[in-house]
């Protein structure tokens, strides 16, 4: 599979990957997510090249991850604020920042912590059942076909071919 070709798949995982599945793409929503909105802020934070940078603002928008907002008209001066389908990756980016936490992370400890500010407590993130709130485990879940399957060599086969 090629890298263009992802967007095409019938996976949800290589649908996204079209989008996010970038280093630079991750680091920016990264920044979005801790307050991030100008260009020149977030190539200061992340030493990006101004081409690289343009580049993945410019997907993320196209693909309605963030929006692109005038703050200023002379010079013409923009900000990118996350959409609604921005803030749906809060917990794809709390997961991947807990991983590193737990596997990445130095004898130092946690670079940063995450606080609930309902209930004030440090938090991991826990993925949990829709419908009855149990934390999901990998040996929790049973993957079957969805109405949008097609039959690709990246889904599992049917239990009814074997």
């Amino acid at each position: 599979m090629k890298w263009d070709e992802l967007a095409e798949q019938s996976c949800s995982m290589a649908r996204t990957l079209s989008v996010i599945g970038d280093r630079w793409t991750l680091m920016v929503l990264r920044d979005c997510f801790l307050g991030v909105r100008r260009f020149d802020d977030f190539q200061r934070r992340l030493g990006v090249t101004r081409g690289i940078l343009s580049d993945r603002l410019r997907q993320l928008t196209e693909a309605g991850v963030l929006d692109k907002v005038a703050y200023q008209d002379r010079p013409p001066r923009h900000e990118y604020r996350l959409t609604r389908r921005g803030l749906d990756l809060h917990p794809v980016i709390l997961s991947i920042v807990h991983w590193g936490d737990v596997h990445m992370a130095g004898e130092a400890g946690r670079p940063i912590l995450h606080r609930h500010k309902t209930c004030g407590a440090l938090f991991d993130p826990v993925l949990s059942c829709s419908e009855c709130g149990e934390p999901v485990r990998p040996h929790d879940v049973e993957v079957i076909r969805g109405p949008g399957h097609a039959a690709d060599r990246h889904m599992p086969p049917d239990e009814a071919e074997g």
